[in-house]
């Protein structure tokens, strides 16, 4: 039992040192992309949504 715990944690520990990890420059250019995509689609969903509510509330006030 105690031999598998010890060659489950060296595999864990080979595994980890695969692992390549972002640079602080990617990590903060990846965050402000995230931002700025945000903030674009943002803006994107306020315009449909505002064509959308006037075009349903133009629908709406129609007289047949």
């Amino acid at each position: 039992m105690i031999n598998k715990i010890t060659t489950f944690f060296s595999e864990v520990k080979k595994e980890a040192n695969k692992v390549t990890w972002p640079t602080r420059k990617e990590t903060v250019m990846t965050s402000v992309m995230v931002v700025v995509l945000s903030g674009v689609m943002s803006i994107f969903f306020l315009v449909v949504d505002g064509v959308l509510s006037y075009l349903s509330r133009a629908l709406i006030n129609l007289r047949f």
